[in-house]
């Protein structure tokens, strides 16, 4: 499968509403409705001009402060010439007229912030649409969705991955996955260095250690290399350009295989920075030849005026567009540079239809940036389509000192390595739980910890415990509790004692024939709701600033809420049946997010511990 068709498969397995869900489905979620109702009761007041303005509904600090707070009066007071407390008073007198029952009451705080103290029904309904949305809840929210490439890992294929490249491997695979779960057309790429002198001397590093000769100064040592001995007959007498070729061929196949058990899904293209080099039918230079993509590349930059030659090589006018000095392209000797590899790998990813790149690089990559940025406006891109996100370091920890792991590669810790110790989950989530731009200090004796110490433990234990109880109740029970809530913005549910035949929208108020309900929600299933709802803008946070590691935020946190919950409040055999019901249903939606989490940080959500 190519990479568009595999972005297309990507896209409608994890973007949001399906073509056959229905309009309902494809309703805004009830944040966004909410904070569309706050909108448009603005400009009733003010006009359009409530649409430019930073209008924020945000959960307070403290309940009894309400369950949103928005700052609607005091951004739109100079325009309704009006205070901010009155304005603040108009507001959620709209709003209270918008929403019916569904705002019990508003409380106009400090300067002018308008608090909204939503009624049970507003959560009960909320509750409903999330349960319609199933898997899909949180997802396509991308306005414009983009085809994005996402380059990622990338290791030197000379030798094994390293602790560094294992969190390149997570935050790339999970950022993969974030991005195509918000509703973007994703490709996922390896670019694999197999040209140039490092080859060559991994080649001759290994046909010396095959003689029982001396590795050559600059050349590849360690357990590894005497490793890849076994993989290739006749290394003693091959040429070290081929042996290299033949001894990189197996390291990618070592590379791949670990990838496959971090749990990193498939890429869609694994791009050899040889292929570069080579002539392509498609690419013809000024005689009409077939040339490489390099060759390509460096034409378009001459024919747009950023070349020139001094001392025999040539240069890229880098210096015009941001960068610090100019840049050499090609050698005297006539050898292309690294970074003319790199433009032209660029250049041909703009060529096959991408409308965003995202390098995943490492830390010692920074300085790379301005040169890369400037050589991608000078081929005609846009700078800012190219995103280049740097890694910072990992520090395994262990006993609250640097860690001494036992390494078959003898020099470095692996990626095998770390996963042998710890297991792939705690890996993966403790190298997600932090900023990719900051350091991770890793600390090996919590990540194994089978306690609510350790954060990965905490979250699959949420899930597992979800998963015993309804193994107890059984699915249909299960499936019975969730079509009921499932229908509480426009079916009929029998959640806490009402009874409704219809009703208004999400934003709506009452129940159909004034029903109210016999049992008020508990304070722990008004929290637990709300953070269910705070889950679409979590993945639109997190996907706009490339953060993964707010996904693992809030599912931690949404793990922490659900056991107060489960503290607080009986489940299975609560009194009346309703509550049974929403308390299941509630506990349904509650595993569905916690195991969306999950999946997007490529950790399992088990069934039982």
């Amino acid at each position: 499968m190519d990479s568009s068709a595999r972005a297309e498969q990507s896209r409608q397995a994890a973007a949001g509403a399906g073509a056959g869900a229905g309009a309902e489905q494809r309703m805004p979620p009830p944040l966004a409705a909410l904070r569309q109702a706050v909108t448009a009761v603005a400009v009733e007041i003010v006009g359009d001009l409530a649409r430019q303005r930073p209008i924020t509904l945000e959960r307070p600090p403290k309940v009894e402060l309400g369950d949103y707070s928005t700052n609607a009066a005091l951004v739109l007071a100079g325009a309704a010439k009006s205070s901010p407390r009155d304005l603040a008073e108009r507001l959620g007198s709209g709003l209270k007229e918008h929403l019916g029952g569904g705002l019990e009451r508003f409380e106009v705080a400090g300067p002018g912030f308008l608090n909204l103290f939503l009624g049970d029904w507003w959560h009960l309904r909320s509750l409903g649409a999330v349960l319609r949305a199933g898997e899909d809840f949180g997802g396509g929210g991308a306005g414009g969705p983009e085809r994005i490439l996402v380059e990622f890992v990338s290791a030197n294929p000379t030798g094994p991955m390293h602790v560094g490249h294992a969190r390149n491997a997570a935050y790339g695979d999970s950022l993969a996955r974030l991005l195509s779960f918000h509703g973007h057309l994703v490709s996922r790429e390896f670019y694999v260095n197999d040209a140039g002198s490092q080859i060559r001397k991994l080649g001759e590093s290994i046909r010396a250690i095959s003689r029982g000769e001396e590795v050559p100064a600059d050349g590849y040592q360690g357990g590894y290399v005497q490793d890849l001995l076994a993989s290739l007959a006749n290394a003693s007498s091959m040429d070290p350009d081929e042996l290299g070729r033949a001894a990189v061929a197996v390291m990618m196949g070592q590379i791949q295989a670990s990838l496959a058990r971090f749990n990193v899904l498939d890429y869609d293209h694994w791009q050899y920075e040889s292929e570069l080099h080579e002539p392509q039918e498609g690419l013809r230079g000024r005689d009409g030849e077939p040339v490489s993509a390099v060759q390509h590349a460096l034409q378009l930059l001459e024919d747009g005026g950023h070349t020139y030659r001094s001392e025999g090589a040539l240069w890229l006018r880098s210096s015009d567009l941001g960068d610090d000095k100019d840049r050499v392209l090609m050698r005297s000797t006539g050898e292309h540079t690294y970074f003319a590899s790199d433009i032209a790998y660029h250049q041909a990813k703009r060529e096959r239809g991408f409308q965003r790149q995202l390098d995943v690089w490492g830390a010692d990559h920074h300085g790379y940036m301005a040169r890369m940025k400037a050589a991608y406006q000078a081929l005609g891109g846009d700078p800012d389509e190219l995103e280049m996100l740097i890694m910072q370091l990992v520090h395994l920890v262990r006993g609250g000192e640097k860690a001494q792991m036992s390494k078959r590669s003898g020099e470095f810790v692996t990626l095998d390595d770390l996963v042998e110790e710890i297991g792939v989950d705690a890996a993966r989530w403790y190298l997600l739980s932090r900023s990719h731009d900051t350091t991770v200090d890793l600390d090996l004796d919590l990540a194994i910890k089978q306690s609510g110490e350790n954060p990965v433990y905490y979250v699959q234990y949420a899930h597992a415990r979800i998963a015993s109880m309804f193994m107890k109740v059984g699915e249909e029970a299960v499936s019975r509790a969730v079509e009921l809530l499932a229908g509480a913005t426009g079916g009929s549910p029998a959640a806490h004692g009402s009874s409704v035949a219809g009703g208004p929208p999400v934003t709506g108020g009452t129940p159909a024939g004034g029903a109210s309900l016999a049992t008020p929600l508990h304070p722990s299933e008004r929290a637990l709701v709300k953070q269910l709802l705070a889950f679409p803008g979590e993945i639109e946070e997190a996907a706009q600033k490339r953060a993964p590691h707010r996904v693992a935020a809030y599912g931690l946190e949404l793990a922490q809420v659900f056991t107060a919950f489960y503290r607080d409040c009986k489940v299975v055999g609560a009194d009346p049946e309703s509550v049974e019901h929403l308390r299941i249903a509630l506990c349904s939606a509650t595993q569905r997010v916690i195991a969306r989490c999950l999946q997007l940080l490529g950790v399992s959500a088990p069934q039982s511990m």
